[in-house]
Formats: C-alpha cells, sequence, structure tokens
C-alpha cells in the first residue's frame, strides 16, 4: 500500500490537541550548529496553528549535540597544543544536556517571542512516569498552558536521567524522545502526533537506495518484515527505527501518527489539511483494503463480466443491491462531507472558478436527496429483460424483442461528485458495467462514495463492477477499448466533450453545451416570467440546464416589461450582458458570443422580433439542449414549442425542470443532444438496448420454404399467457427475402 489513492485521512479534520515531535537532525545542521532557518519556520507553522486554535505541544530533541558542539569549541579554545596531541575523550553526555538544553530553550524562547508566542519548558524523565501524583500535576500544568495559548516544549532530562547513557539504554518507560512523544500524546490525550524527521517519510529501504519507495501508510501485518533500516540519525538516538517503533505504539494505542519531514515547509499545515504527506500509522490501517491497480484493458474487462454477474441476479436481488447502497451513503453521510469539505478547501486555495467549486460542493441535504433517488430507482419497474415485442413469425416460432444492458459503460466527468452516485445507481438498475473518472479537484469526494457504493455490493457481483479511474492517463488507452467498452459519456466543458469524441471509436453520448435560452413573448404574463427567469438563471447558475440568454419581444421595451425583467435579475446580483440591440437600449456591456455558457451569475439579453426571429437566434448560437417559452397566445406557443430543435422545449416552465430526477427517471447518467439513440435527461432506458430471442420447435429456413410466415403481433396475459395472435399490416412481412 504506497499509494494515496488507497485511504484517506478525513479523522485530521476533528483534530484539536497535536503533539508535534522534532528530531535532532531537523534542530541541527551537519556540522552540529542550530538550524536557525528550519527552527524559524518550524515556530511561525505553529505560530499560524496557535492563532487557528489549535493546542500544540512540542517535544524538541537537539540539547544533546547542540551541548556537544559547544563543549568541544570551549575544550579546543582552552586548551594547549601539547594536550590536543594526545588521544581526546569523548565528552560526558550528561555535561552536554545540560549545556545543550539551555541553548536551545533560549532560541526557543528568542524565536517564538519574535512572532508574539509564549512557550514553557517543562523538562522529564522516566521515574517521573512511574508517579502517578506527578502524572496528575503534568495533565493539570499542561491544561493551564494551552489554555493560556502558551506553547509546552518537553524535552528528557538527559542531564539528571537515571538511564546509563542517553545512547545505550532503551529501558523504562520511554527511552528517548520519540517514545516520549508517544508517551505524551497518550497521557495528554492527544488527537495526533507528528514526528518530524530528515526524510519524507518511511520508506520500504534506505532512502539514499533509489530502489525504496515511500509508504503513505504503514500496515504492521504487511510493513514490518518487509522494511530495511538503514544507518541510524547522523546525530540523535535512533533514528528511524525509533520512531517507527514509538508511532506503531502510539498508533495502536489510538492516537494517530504521521512521520514527515521538518525541512519541507508548512508540512505540519499540509497533514492537519489532510495532505497525502509523509508515512501514516494508524490502529485501523489494517483494515483498509489496498487497491491493487489495474490496466485499462482489465479494468474494463472486469467490469463486463461483473456486469453478467449481476444480470444473472433476480429482480429483487438487483433491487436490494440499490436500497443498500441507498442506506449506506446515509450511514456514512458525516465522513462524506468530511471529505468533500476537504475537496472545497483545496479548491479555494488553489483559487478555482465560483461556478467549478459550486457544482464541488454537497450542499446539506444532498446525500439524503441523492438515497431517496436511489430508493425510486429501485422502487421502478425492472427494466431488464422487459419484453418491448412479441411477434408469431410462424405456427410455432415465437420472437421476442427485449430491453438489454448495454455492457460497459466510460463516464468521464468534472468537478461533481453527485454524479458518481446517479450514475453508478443507473448502471447498477440498467445491469451495465462501469468506469468512472472524476475531476481531481473532487478526487477525495469521489473516493469515499466509490468505496461507499462498492462496499454495498455483494461479493456474488463483484466491486469491480464499479471501477474508479484515479489517473488522468489511463484515459487515452481507455479510449481506445472499443472492442470492451459500449459507450462513452463525457460531463464537462465543452473542451472536453470535443476532446473525447476527436480520441475513441467508441460511440460518445452528451453535449458539448448548456446555452439554454428564455423567451419572453409579447403575450406573456410579466409575473409569472419574472418568476421563471430568476429560477431559471439564479436557482443553480451552475447547472447545464441554467438559462444563459433571455430573449424578449421587441414590443416589451416599449410596454417596460424588459426594463422590469432587468431590474429583477439585477436585484438578485446577475451580472448583464446584452446583444447588439439589447446592449444599445439598457446600455449594457455587449455580449462577446451568443454561444457562450456563463455558468455562473451572468446572462445575455438581446431584443427579437418574434418567435420566428427566436427560433432562428436558438438555432443559430443555441446548443440544443433546453429551450423555453413564455407566453400566453397558445398558437405561438405550439409555433415555438414543435420547431425549435432541441433536446427539451419547455412553455410557461423553468428550465430548471430538465433533469432526470425531476423527470421521474430517478436519475440521470447525463444530458444528450446527440440525435442518435437517447436524447435530453438520460435515464435508465438511455442506458439500454435491445436483444432478439427466438423460441422454436425444429423449424429450418430451407429457403423460405420450410416455413409459412404468418408475422402476427402476439400479446401476453399473466394469467392466461399467450393470447391468439392478431394479424399484422402486411408490409410487417416485407423483409422476407433477407438472407
Amino acid at each position: 500500500m504506497n499509494g494515496c489513492v488507497d485511504r484517506s485521512r478525513p479523522f485530521f479534520k476533528d483534530v484539536k490537541r497535536l503533539v508535534i515531535k522534532v528530531g535532532t537532525a531537523v534542530v541541527t545542521r551537519s556540522d552540529g550548529r542550530l538550524a536557525l532557518g528550519k527552527l524559524g519556520a518550524l515556530c511561525e507553522q505553529i505560530k499560524e496553528l496557535n492563532s487557528e486554535g489549535y493546542e500544540v505541544i512540542l517535544v524538541s530533541s537537539g540539547a544533546v549535540g547542540i551541548g556537544r558542539q559547544r563543549l568541544r569549541y570551549r575544550k579546543l579554545v582552552n586548551s594547549r597544543f601539547a594536550d590536543l596531541q594526545k588521544p581526546q575523550n569523548e565528552i560526558d553526555g550528561k555535561a552536554c544536556a545540560a549545556v545543550g538544553q539551555n541553548s536551545l530553550m533560549a532560541l526557543y524562547d528568542t524565536l517564538f517571542s519574535q512572532v508574539a508566542v509564549t512557550s514553557a519548558q517543562l523538562l522529564v524523565t522516566d521515574n517521573d512516569f512511574r508517579d502517578k501524583e506527578f502524572r496528575k500535576q503534568l495533565n493539570d500544568t499542561v491544561k493551564s498552558l494551552l489554555a493560556l495559548r502558551v506553547i509546552p516544549i518537553f524535552n528528557e532530562n538527559d542531564a539528571v536521567s537515571t538511564r546509563r547513557a542517553p545512547y545505550e539504554d532503551s529501558s523504562g518507560i520511554f527511552w528517548d524522545n520519540d517514545s516520549l512523544s508517544a508517551l505524551l500524546a497518550l497521557e495528554l490525550k492527544a488527537d495526533l502526533l507528528i514526528l518530524l524527521s530528515d526524510v519524507e517519510g518511511l520508506y520500504s529501504g534506505p532512502p539514499s537506495d533509489p530502489r525504496s519507495k515511500l509508504i503513505h501508510t504503514y500496515i504492521k501485518e504487511i510493513h514490518q518484515g518487509e522494511i530495511t533500516f538503514g544507518d541510524k540519525s547522523r546525530v540523535g538516538r535512533g533514528g528511524m527505527t525509533a520512531k517507527v517503533k514509538a508511532a506503531v505504539n502510539a498508533a495502536y494505542a489510538g492516537v494517530p501518527v504521521v512521520i514527515t519531514s521538518g525541512y519541507a515547509p508548512e508540512n505540519i499545515i499540509k497533514v492537519l489539511q489532510g495532505e497525502c504527506v509523509g508515512t501514516l500509522f494508524h490502529q485501523d490501517a489494517h483494515s483498509w483494503s489496498p487497491v491493487k491497480h489495474f490496466g485499462a484493458r482489465e479494468m474494463a474487462a472486469a467490469a463486463r463480466e461483473s456486469s453478467r454477474q449481476l444480470q444473472a441476479l433476480s429482480s429483487q436481488d438487483r433491487r436490494k443491491i440499490l436500497l443498500n447502497i441507498a442506506e449506506a451513503l446515509e450511514a456514512n453521510e458525516k465522513l462524506i462531507s468530511i471529505e468533500n469539505e476537504a475537496d472545497i478547501t483545496a479548491a479555494q486555495l488553489a483559487g478555482l472558478e465560483k461556478s467549478l467549486i459550486s457544482r464541488l460542493a454537497l450542499k446539506p441535504g444532498k446525500i439524503q436527496s441523492l438515497a431517496n433517488s436511489i430508493r425510486v430507482l429501485a422502487n421502478m419497474e425492472d427494466p431488464i429483460g422487459h419484453v418491448l415485442k412479441r411477434t408469431e413469425l410462424a405456427d410455432g416460432l415465437l420472437l421476442e424483442k427485449t430491453s438489454s444492458p448495454l455492457g460497459v459503460l466510460l463516464i468521464i466527468f468534472e468537478s461533481r461528485p453527485d454524479a458518481l452516485v446517479q450514475i453508478s445507481s443507473l448502471a447498477i438498475r440498467s445491469g451495465n458495467g462501469l468506469l468512472l473518472k472524476g475531476g481531481k479537484e473532487a478526487k477525495r469526494s469521489n473516493e469515499i462514495l466509490h468505496k461507499v457504493i462498492t462496499s454495498a455490493i455483494p461479493e456474488t457481483v463483484g466491486g469491480r463492477l464499479i471501477g474508479l479511474v484515479t489517473s488522468r492517463e489511463e484515459i487515452p488507452d481507455l479510449l481506445k477499448l472499443d472492442d470492451v467498452i459500449d459507450l462513452v459519456i463525457p460531463r464537462g466543458s465543452n473542451k472536453l466533450v470535443s476532446q473525447i469524441k476527436a480520441s475513441t471509436k467508441i460511440p460518445v453520448l452528451g453535449h458539448a453545451d448548456g446555452i439554454c435560452h428564455v423567451f419572453v413573448d409579447k403575450s406573456a404574463n410579466m409575473e409569472m416570467a419574472r418568476r421563471i427567469i430568476l429560477d431559471a438563471k439564479v436557482d443553480y447558475p451552475a447547472a447545464c440546464n441554467a438559462m444563459e440568454t433571455l430573449l424578449v419581444h421587441k414590443d416589451l421595451v416599449q410596454t417596460g416589461g424588459l426594463n422590469e425583467l432587468t431590474v429583477d435579475l439585477r436585484t438578485e446580483g446577475v451580472n448583464l450582458y446584452g446583444g447588439p440591440r439589447a446592449s444599445k437600449e439598457l446600455n449594457l456591456p455587449e455580449a462577446h458570443s451568443f454561444h457562450h455558457e456563463y455558468n455562473s451569475m451572468a446572462c445575455t439579453i438581446e431584443i427579437v422580433d418574434d418567435v420566428y426571429a427566436a427560433i432562428e437566434h436558438i438555432h443559430q448560437h443555441g446548443s440544443a439542449h433546453t429551450d423555453c417559452i413564455i407566453a400566453e397566445d397558445h398558437d405561438v406557443a405550439e409555433v415555438f414549442l414543435h420547431q425549435v430543435d432541441s433536446a427539451a422545449v419547455f412553455h410557461n416552465a423553468s428550465t430548471r425542470f430538465c433533469d432526470g430526477a425531476r423527470f421521474g427517471l430517478g436519475a440521470e447518467v447525463g444530458i444528450s443532444t446527440s440525435r442518435i439513440h437517447a436524447r435530453g435527461p438520460v435515464g435508465v432506458e438511455g442506458l439500454l438496448t435491445t436483444r432478439w430471442i427466438l423460441r422454436g420447435s425444429g423449424q429450418v429456413v430451407d429457403g423460405d420454404k420450410g416455413v409459412v410466415y404468418t408475422h402476427k403481433d402476439v400479446t401476453y396475459s399473466q394469467a392466461n399467457g399467450y393470447t391468439q395472435p392478431s394479424p399484422q399490416k402486411e408490409e410487417n412481412g416485407g423483409d422476407v427475402g433477407i438472407h
């Protein structure tokens, strides 16, 4: 388990109290002198955490190393030349600790004071922790210091320790500052322990070995016997071996631990934000199933095989899978929300557009809404194997046209993690295998949703029914697999859809743009028009079914209707742009193009002569998605409804109704503007094809002399079985000569 995709760190969201242990190699340079730059950066990070309300406890090594360097220098200055020719004895470690501790704390005090933070020194020994009263007093003192926003700095009091030698004796309750930090994390009930080292984390071998790989999540059962440790720290007591031992002890006692580099800027803050840095130790890590990486073809083949297992289940069993998924989503709502919030925070920090962040967010009630939609889908009639038509070809020869899954779907979508849930549930209901590739901005949300959904799929079908593609580099390989992937549905920008269409032989279903129009006729009820227009634009501006262009009949300029509509839109905070006529009439900035999808609180307004001009404008500049007319004149409305060539055309209703769930489809895999196969919101029916099943009793063709064709419709009754065939129209038998 070396990758980051196989686990998340949602529990860091709730961290309040953390212990940070700084290794000797972090606070000193290679020559033993203090590393002022690194210490300064550390103090600035702690200051930021302190100001954000975190309770930070610091355990700092380095005193012995600093003391040794200073005493060596003092000894050199005070020695005669003759003395320097003699063998030099090693300086006593306890004396080094006494001198170094004073210097180390003086430096911390100076650095923290520069960022308006107060620190306190607490020196402890192994024997102290054998005293219950000491431990109680320790808790009380730390509690008081943290309440005052003071940073407690712990170190083992090596100067008076009864240990034989700081570098040799590993007996007792703790034996170095790594084990001391683990002990303090447990004793002081910390939520997280961070061990800062001079390397990125725990590697499978010595970090200097190019074959070694960083282990992102330590699993004792897997890694304990596999890791080869290098040399111990150049200046500290035990190096990575000691850190791993301390981390395992703390993690299995209930405190998560991360070992990471103290050299990298802001690593502590990155850990708390849940970023994949360092090596995580957690008591539940053994239960996190490692995700094996499958190649593109293997993923697609596995999805197809699992889909066949799904189709072999009874209708009731397939329904039960959907109900279990709905329950699993509700049970894991808090965890899903934590991961989604982490994605949103990362997107905001990255400066992504507000419209994208809006699509990314799983707002309160969204998980419940998704679960309810899945239940609606589960309770719909089973679409698989539905007999669409029965025909008696000849006496005793019965042909059935039945609904059938397409096979394996590849869905590539951006931003919206709720799309993963809708698409997955539709794929299961329709019996299809599924490969999903979401946008990197929704990585955590997609991963947790995928994990929750696949965990509800029984082993008889297998979690590989729904594959989650995690790397963008895999997409080109998947798009080449026209022999194992049956349909590609891209959901995203015009650029994404165009790239997909140009890169594959696999049929592509979807729409490139959602440029939806609302035309207000001169006969419109203006109060109704105001309600519809505001809903179409403001309800969810980032949606593909939101209004992007408002077309207004020219007569409404004189009556004041146009002015009322623009005032309403501006009051709601909508930025308005005009076409040539509207920009002149309303003094608006001119839109750079009519063919533009804002996905935000903005829209284009243009004035047209009549319904025919509106239709011409929509055909010239629209995207054949959803267009609406607001009119009381029935004849004008009928002209619009029948002549606008879009996937969805509405009369006196908001464009926002163009949605699979609102259409009663249960959910949608997307909205198609294609004219082949499904069009408009694509629900279960859009993910089905047909099969022909012929039931005979030994008939042969024999040059069409073996049977007498009847070609009659056959109806079926649950109570009475097949009824008497009824003659078809004569032309239905016209293909008998085809070989």
